[in-house]
């Protein structure tokens, strides 16, 4: 959101105040412990007549964690706030404040904070000794607006405007400094470019497709090439300008009297993500048959049990292994949706259909969303129990968007949450095995919640309570690490309830590679294990496209074809999409006793599976704009290809590399340029790697020890160890003389 008019001039309907210089500095006791408060008037006090009539910003700087300060900025502190997110790391850390002559110091190990005493105002950070950004002069700010005037004055953008995002009268911003070649990176799973610098982006989640500036899954997180991250502890509207409005600084602004964000120290991006999810919570372990292939009968298709059986059947007699099969909105009757009842007129027999799926050893997922249609026999129920969202003048919150006078479940409310977990209890009971767990992004805020909420914090952190009430009855089901979501909208934390996938993408190759960006940001966002619908949702994508993002597809955490109007089933595309099909699931399935390895490995680090290259190699400076490739785990360099001609530019970083698919080892340090058939992609290992290489190739989830094969690759010295866990369990290490490679 841009206040300023150029850098002398506010626009329009603007009034600003500003931390002008730190009046008084005090150390304190606060939740998370000592810590220091500091008095910021907002004009330098040169009289004592200067202290009459006059904004104060109160900043408080205390730590939750080792390597985390939180900053809080009050206009007055009795106002109603937002509050914040869940915040399972939170706690009493050990840092120590002291005041000094020299001004005051917060120090919480490899993070410190500094501020200076007077004028002007200066908070600076600093990790592991070095300045990493600051907040200066004109940084800490309260505005107000004239919400008329503030649209027509571009104040609030006409994108907010028309997303329903409200306009308010007060803001409270900050602007913490951008070094010279400083990149920013996260905010969600956003597709537009990787590298956040020069975009405006709001935090407000939208059902927008993947060819937006909307996003399912906005996260106020955003991490720096320069060795921290910051994430803004404010679930409502979060608006940013990212060296946009002042191209030297990443500005952040909430509604209201109030502004409270973490500083966490890299220096790292790893680091950073590390005692980022850490704070905000990491993700469960997820089961090995998630990770095999999911089919789906796609959204608006027509199909009964003997349609399922087809395709199943089809995809086993031509060796295609699958794990999961998906029924999308349509096992319920239309209009009706949710009630959580199959449609009787297409499937008379549910029951005996999930046993039979199960004697075909697939697990069963089924669609649902939080909105209960007005011909559902739940929207009664539900509204004279209270269950259902109220508009402030007690009436059913009612809309004809998606599905007809479509009421919205109240997970605020305890009882509404139950009685909703109640009819998926139902569903588990009679063999469903996890839910996809679509929508949650339209949420009003015209309306009342039964706890109070305010309706604009509310709207990003509705997916966290939905999502966290079906994720719930898996787990209490299913136990832990055999419960698993398909997931679409998220917020900060969201990625404790895993999995998440893209959203709806078109069939085309311009859309496969914003969708890789949009993973690639929400792996920078702390989300660890993510999907994306294979051969593009919206449209039906030609052979080429289909084989190019089937390749794409299973080389990732998890991997599902799913499509709108038509099937995604490879033979209604070609014969080589078969035969590539076949290859690349083979390679997953061969590839588990590693990725399983690796996701085991992101419960305990919060480090994702798809990593994109500034991830894995911050240090390499050609890495930062990469995004049309991206590390699978720690070993694996992926490149899909983005062309019919199968033409693809790719960049090696330093090092041995060789080619997993055709064995070619070649010398990193620059870009390449490859053209490959349908059945092929740069697909690279990194130089002494030792891959666990399992023995199956018809299921995700066996036993990784028996028949495994270590694969040395070349670029190593010495002996190589690499962990692997089976799916039982049981976990062994391994070694191996990385100077006899087996490639």
């Amino acid at each position: 959101m841009k206040f300023t008019d150029g850098f002398w001039q506010l626009r329009p309907g603007v009034d600003a105040l500003y931390a002008q210089e730190a009046y008084d500095i005090d150390r304190t006791t606060t939740p998370d412990g000592d810590g220091l408060v500091i008095t910021a008037p907002t004009k330098v006090i040169s009289g004592r007549g200067d202290t009459l009539n006059r904004a104060v910003l109160t900043t408080t700087l205390s730590s939750p964690a080792e390597g985390v300060i939180r900053v809080r900025i009050v206009h007055h502190e009795g106002a109603v706030g937002h509050g914040g997110f869940d915040l399972p790391g939170a706690g009493s850390a050990t840092a120590s404040a002291s005041v000094s002559d020299a001004g005051g110091v917060l120090d919480a190990g490899s993070l410190v904070a500094r501020i200076a005493p007077g004028a002007p105002w200066n908070l600076s950070f600093e990790v592991d000794g070095r300045r990493v950004t600051g907040s200066g002069h004109r940084s800490q700010g309260y505005v107000r607006l004239s919400a008329d005037a503030a649209v027509d004055a571009g104040v609030v953008s006409n994108t907010q405007y028309d997303a329903g995002i409200p306009a308010a009268s007060t803001y409270v911003h900050e602007q913490l400094e951008l070094a010279v070649g400083e990149l920013v990176y996260g905010l969600g799973e956003r597709f537009g470019p990787l590298v956040k610098n020069g975009q405006t982006v709001d935090i407000w989640n939208a059902d927008g497709g993947t060819s937006s500036e909307q996003a399912y899954k906005s996260v106020p997180f955003h991490v720096s090439s320069h060795g921290y991250g910051v994430l803004v502890n404010d679930p409502g509207h979060v608006s940013y300008e990212l060296g946009s409005e002042a191209v030297e600084r990443v500005q952040f602004s909430v509604t209201g009297e109030a502004l409270e964000y973490f500083v966490i120290a890299g220096p790292t991006p790893k680091d950073v993500l590390r005692r980022y999810t850490a704070l905000t919570g990491r993700p469960p372990v997820v089961p090995a048959w998630s990770y095999g292939l999911w089919l789906s009968t796609s959204f608006t298709t027509d199909y009964d049990e003997q349609t399922v059986n087809s395709f199943i059947d089809e995809m086993a007699a031509r060796e295609l292994p699958v794990s999961v099969f998906h029924f999308d909105c349509f096992w319920m009757r239309e209009f009706n949706w949710s009630d959580f009842e199959w449609d009787s007129r297409v499937f008379p027999d549910p029951d005996g259909m999930l046993a039979r799926l199960h004697d075909k050893d697939l697990r069963v997922c089924v669609w649902i969303n939080p909105y209960i249609a007005q011909r559902s026999a739940l929207f009664r129920e539900g509204a004279d129990l209270g269950y259902l969202v109220t508009r402030p003048d007690g009436s059913v919150w009612q809309w004809d968007q998606w599905q007809s006078g479509m009421g919205l479940v109240d997970f605020t409310n305890p009882d509404a949450t139950a009685w909703y977990q109640s009819k998926l209890r139902a569903l588990v009971d009679q063999g469903v095995d996890c839910f996809k767990t679509d929508f949650g992004e339209r949420i009003p805020t015209d309306v009342e919640w039964a706890d109070g909420s305010d309706p604009e914090r509310m709207h990003n952190l509705y997916t966290q309570l939905y999502n966290r009430a079906v994720h719930d009855v898996l787990v209490e089901a299913r136990g832990e690490g055999d419960a698993v979501l398909f997931a679409r909208s998220a917020t900060a934390g969201g990625q404790s309830m895993p999995v998440h996938w893209g959203g709806d993408s078109t069939s085309t190759y311009v859309s496969m590679a914003e969708t890789l960006r949009g993973g690639l940001s929400l792996a920078l966002s702390g989300f660890a294990f993510w999907s994306h619908d294979i051969g593009g949702f919206e449209g039906t994508p030609d052979a080429g496209v289909f084989k190019r993002w089937t390749a794409f597809g299973l080389l990732g955490s998890h991997s599902r074809f799913h499509g709108s109007s038509s099937y995604r089933v490879p033979w209604a595309f070609d014969e080589e999409a078969v035969e590539v099909t076949r290859r690349f699931t083979h390679l997953k399935m061969r590839l588990m006793p590693y990725l399983y390895q690796q996701g085991l490995d992101a419960v305990e680090t919060g480090i994702p599976l798809m990593r994109p290259m500034v991830l894995e190699f911050p240090d390499d400076p050609a890495t930062g704009y990469l995004d049309r490739q991206y590390m699978l785990g720690s070993s694996l360099l992926v490149a899909p290809v983005f062309s019919a001609g199968g033409d693809v530019e790719f960049y090696l970083p330093a090092g041995e590399w060789t080619s997993l698919l055709s064995g070619e080892t070649v010398t990193g340090g620059g870009w390449r340029r490859e053209t490959h058939g349908f059945d092929s992609l740069p697909l690279y290992v990194r130089a002494g790697t030792l891959l666990p290489w399992g023995a199956r190739t018809d299921r995700p989830d066996y036993d990784y020890h028996e028949g495994l094969v270590l694969r040395v690759f070349p670029g190593g010295s010495g002996d190589a160890s690499v962990v692997v866990s089976s799916p039982d369990g049981v976990a062994r290490t391994y070694t191996a003389d990385l100077e006899t490679p087996t490639e």
